[in-house]
């Protein structure tokens, strides 16, 4: 794979203009909205005469609200047409939604600027499948990671220039709301503009026929999900980093204000921080990922969710300001700086969380339902954030201070991942291999673009040590169905991983032929499904690091089911702790220091039908070369 930067693509036509048509459309959500709330906190009595507590709940309601109502609507017309087309069509509905709002900020007429907040609402929620349906069509295997993360720090930063232009424009004097409706329109022109450059994205359902009940399109959209497990939960991990994030952000104003004796500058800083933390674990995905799909950091973002998160309850007890402080002096405080260290490392593993599980959905899902899929997410969010906002007012109800609240949310985050991981054990054995891989060892993997995306093909490699199979995971596009001798498969803990892993338990015909026969049909039957099975030919560990001789499993299972054949190498692993040198074990490990190099590199697929054992083997020591 291409070891390129992703940023080079936003210099590209096939992702710079969809960037940035994302990009003004959360930059204009934002302003508008931040400058509405804005005028309604400080200037009330001159637009309305309602209660300001209930339009500042009523404003965010009515702008999740088409994401519940229209998401599945959304869903179908993103799979049924051209995705520019749509994109196109949807920043022109901005920009008439923004001049609505135009007449009702010269007016001050605050009902046609609630509806306008409705219609951002059905604006983001029509655009929201086009948003990550569009990516798998124009970028490379190797890009996706990377692409996600740029439009996560896009939109992120978007949200907050948004909210701090917003702010700002309103309150200038004489002109504040006139530079506010021109501002807004300014903005959606320039989004449309840039999707005027968005290259052609050809349907994947042209034919589909819309279902109007979006009742019925949201249960058959998730039903569909459920049928996909791996898709499904990540599509409500992804759920439920938006509960972690409402119930989060929505404490930090009376957080600001209330613990840290702070003005409307102190609240915007804990926003900027988190916002800065989200789009740098974003952009850090692809570094950590090595430039592929890496669900391993899903529980790395987790688990550093719950710390940071209870962290930050422990910081709160040590702030004790209590006078009035505006940001700049609040950073001259006693463990503000802890504070704002915390907010900034939920916001990096929170990136780290989200973008490969945007990343396993878009490459694991159907292509012809995915947008319907995202639509089913952007529902499924909707509600989860309404959740979170009903947990928090019961946690309030209870006495619960919101320090108290970062704390359970962050204990309650670890129950969820535990149950998560303990369901699909992918996401943490992925996690396992990738500590691994960035610890002990300093991996590097040659031509491993050769392993399929997609497809039946066997995967036959040297076996030199106890952590091959790891190795060899870290590096596969999609889980690997693992063939390995009985009684490593029964060891205690062990065997459960193994089991949840769909590993393969093979014996020999002398031991159990029964065994041997039926892993044979498991192979068989896994490979029909469609998936990579990997067996080591010589049947056991090398006791000299030499390849040994190919035994002709690997003809059986290409008789019964013939797929490609991939010969693998792994190179440098001979001589560590978990290989059989006969040497000392820690002297060993001493000698070979801290991040040893390893590599694994792969062939050329071979065709079932002109391989053999020898010829494998031969095949497989010309890839490892002379380094054991």
């Amino acid at each position: 794979m291409s070891q390129h930067s992703q940023f080079t693509l936003l210099k590209e036509r096939r992702f710079a203009p969809f960037f940035w048509t994302q990009f003004f459309g959360a930059f204009n959500d934002n302003v508008f909205k931040t400058a509405l709330l804005t005028v309604l906190t400080y200037d009330a009595l001159t637009w309305t005469t309602m209660d300001v507590g209930l339009l500042n709940n009523l404003i965010p309601g009515l702008f999740i609200l088409p994401f519940v109502l229209f998401s599945a609507t959304s869903g179908q017309l993103a799979d049924k047409f051209e995705k520019g087309k749509v994109a196109r069509y949807v920043k022109l509905l901005e920009i008439a939604i923004m001049a609505i709002a135009a007449y009702g900020w010269m007016s001050k007429n605050i009902w046609i600027l609630v509806a306008a907040v409705a219609g951002m609402g059905i604006h983001s929620t029509l655009f929201g499948p086009v948003k990550y349906a569009y990516l798998p069509q124009h970028l490379r295997s190797d890009e996706l990671v990377g692409g996600n993360g740029v439009i996560e720090m896009g939109t992120f930063v978007g949200i907050l220039l948004g909210e701090i232009l917003g702010a700002m424009l309103v309150v200038h004097k004489p002109w504040g709301v006139e530079l506010v409706a021109g501002g807004c329109i300014l903005i959606a022109v320039l989004g449309w503009l840039f999707s005027l450059r968005i290259p052609v994205s050809p349907a994947p359902v042209p034919d589909l026929k819309i279902n109007w009940n979006p009742a019925t399109e949201t249960v058959r959209n998730i039903s569909f999900s459920r049928k996909n497990r791996p898709v499904f939960l990540s599509l409500l991990a992804n759920s439920w980093f938006w509960f972690y994030g409402a119930i989060l952000l929505a404490q930090f104003p009376l957080y600001a204000k209330d613990y840290l004796h702070g003005d409307h500058s102190v609240f915007v800083l804990l926003l900027t921080i988190f916002s800065f933390g989200i789009g740098a674990g974003s952009l850090l995905c692809e570094r950590l990922s090595g430039h592929k799909v890496e669900i391993g950091l899903v529980p790395f973002g987790a688990i550093g969710l719950s710390i940071f998160g209870f962290d930050l309850y422990l910081s709160s007890l040590m702030y004790t300001n209590t006078a009035a402080v505006t940001a700049m002096s609040f950073i001259d405080q006693v463990g503000s700086y802890k504070i704002l260290f915390d907010i900034f490392m939920i916001g990096i593993f929170g990136g780290l969380y989200i973008v490969p599980l945007f990343a396993l959905i878009q490459t694991r899902c159907d292509p012809k339902h995915l947008s319907r899929t995202i639509a089913g997410m952007n529902i499924m969010n909707a509600l989860f954030m309404v959740v979170a906002a009903l947990a928090a007012m019961l946690m309030l109800k209870q006495g619960f201070t919101i320090p108290q609240i970062f704390m359970a949310t962050a204990i309650l985050n670890a129950l969820v991942a535990i149950y998560i991981f303990s369901v699909v054990p992918e996401f943490l054995m992925r996690f396992v291999a990738w500590i691994l891989i960035h610890t002990v060892h300093r991996v590097k993997g040659i031509n491993v673009d050769k392993i399929p995306d997609e497809g039946a093909a066997v995967l036959v490699c040297n076996h030199v040590s106890y952590m091959d199979a790891i190795v060899i995971m870290a590096y596969s596009p999609r889980p690997i169905r693992f063939v390995m001798d009985h009684n490593i498969f029964k060891i205690p803990f062990l065997s459960w991983v193994f089991r949840t892993a769909k590993a393969i338990p093979i014996a020999p015909a002398k031991e159990n032929p029964w065994l041997m026969e039926k892993s044979f049909i498991d192979v068989a039957q896994a490979l029909h499904e469609g998936d990579l099975v990997c067996i080591f030919p010589e049947g056991k560990l090398t006791r000299d690091g030499e390849i040994n001789e190919f035994k002709g499993g690997v003809m059986k299972i290409v008789e019964r089911t013939p797929v490609p054949v991939i010969p693998m190498a792994l190179r440098g692993l001979w001589g560590s702790l978990l290989s059989r040198d006969k040497g000392n074990p820690f002297h060993r490990s001493f000698r070979r220091g801290p991040f040893s190099r390893l590599e694994l590199v792969v062939g050329e697929p071979q065709d079932p039908e002109k391989i053999s054992p020898e010829s494998l083997q031969q095949q497989v020591k010309e890839l490892r070369g002379d380094w054991k």
